[in-house]
């Protein structure tokens, strides 16, 4: 089996032993871990925003289950079991972190919450979220609850059975505007992201052979993102697998002269990144997948031009990647939006599609990924990570060239 064979995608070319990357957005060397772990004062600030927020829609209180919105107000992710554990912000006051009573010590010492309260194994843990309910009421009587919107619908269920006489509704409005605009330091982890998934995909494009499945890509693919600290993975499909977009991986063996695409992701502190790049494996690519890549390319250009801050809408960037593919004849091959807002989720609000009037704000965080997928052939996608600041967007992963 040959560990290198000749590879070009958008400026990159390998032959022999001589891999030439660095100029089209792929970074084989490893990641600096140089950007600070978020304090107690990022959550604390969070918190108060929250309860901001509460008090301006006149509700009492936000109810989170673990979940991402979970580890943005506590640090802190314990993932969900049967075992109860929820986190109860009021309008006023200090939130409560109610747990198993074993789990105390292990929540206060690494999530943000000062008040932890544990329910015995034999106990209803609702009566303790009952009561602590009861304690917070008082502050400003709305008597109105946000639920977060993953929130099983038992636990609402009982919710509702012990704060008797409460109304819920759905706080996703609440946690998504406190979310989408990206401070400095989650936009320095997301960067961090970005390296080490960058890094990892070089890497692994460097050792692809004649024979190897996408499993063993992905598999290559994860141990090179754990490497650098960075756990993660992603798709990996050769050929007309790759005419999918949501594809692989299979036991379908790479052969030359034939696109590989990789859509990998890793997570730094609970930040992620979302990357996708497409290669030719093999001799000079055909004319027909130059043709292609140039036009995903030159879509995910136009996106990036058209953005202006305040101004532009989120549908405004799907409509300019998507003009310039049906321009050259490939529009009904572009089968998905244009991109999604990223951070503590791989796909968040804002998303960039017909129809999503939102204006895009500094601060916001989200895809570029424009795609010709072509069934029975191949497909191609561009994917690169964009920040909007107060001059246009910030492409924070590196572009690739044309071809």
């Amino acid at each position: 089996m040959e560990r290198r064979e000749f590879l070009t995608a958008a400026g990159l070319v390998a032959a022999g032993t001589q891999l030439r990357i660095g100029d089209f957005g792929l970074r084989i060397g490893g990641t600096e871990d140089q950007a600070p772990s978020l304090g107690p004062a990022v959550f604390a600030q969070r918190i108060t925003r929250a309860q901001e927020e509460l008090k301006t829609r006149k509700l009492e209180l936000l109810v989170v289950e673990p979940s991402t919105n979970f580890q943005y107000f506590t640090g802190y992710n314990p993932g969900r079991s049967e075992r109860l554990i929820l986190l109860m912000i009021p309008v006023s006051g200090a939130p409560a972190l109610i747990c198993p009573s074993f789990e105390v010590e292990r929540l206060k010492r690494n999530s943000m919450i000062s008040d932890v309260r544990g329910w015995e194994e034999q106990d209803d843990p609702w009566d303790l979220v009952g009561k602590a309910g009861r304690d917070m009421k008082p502050a400003h009587r709305y008597g109105t609850a946000a639920v977060e919107p993953t929130t099983s619908y038992q636990s609402y269920l009982r919710l509702d059975d012990k704060l008797g006489g409460w109304k819920f509704v759905n706080g996703a409005p609440l946690t998504e505007r406190l979310r989408i605009i990206k401070s400095p330091e989650e936009v320095e982890l997301i960067r961090r992201a970005i390296a080490a998934t960058e890094a990892a995909i070089a890497a692994t494009f460097s050792q692809l052979a004649v024979g190897m499945t996408e499993r063993d890509v992905a598999t290559l693919l994860s141990r090179e993102m754990a490497s650098r600290g960075s756990p993660g993975g992603g798709l990996v499909q050769f050929g007309p697998s790759s005419a999918l977009p949501h594809g692989g991986p299979s036991a379908g063996q790479l052969a030359r002269e034939t696109v590989v695409l990789i859509d990998a992701g890793s997570r730094i502190e609970g930040y992620t990144s979302d990357i996708t790049r497409t290669i030719w494996f093999g001799d000079a690519p055909s004319d027909e997948f130059k043709k292609v890549y140039n036009t995903v390319h030159d879509a995910q250009t136009a996106a990036i031009d058209a953005g202006k801050p305040f101004t532009t809408q989120c549908q405004e960037l799907d409509r300019a990647a998507r003009r310039v593919i049906t321009d050259a004849g490939y529009g009904q091959y572009f089968t998905h939006r244009l991109g999604h807002g990223m951070g503590m989720d791989g796909h968040e609000p804002p998303y960039m599609v017909e129809g999503n009037e939102t204006r895009i704000e500094p601060g916001m965080v989200f895809t570029d990924e424009p795609g010709i997928y072509q069934l029975n052939k191949f497909g191609v996608r561009i994917e690169d990570d964009c920040l909007m600041t107060d001059k246009g967007i910030e492409v924070l992963s590196h572009r690739t060239q044309k071809l």
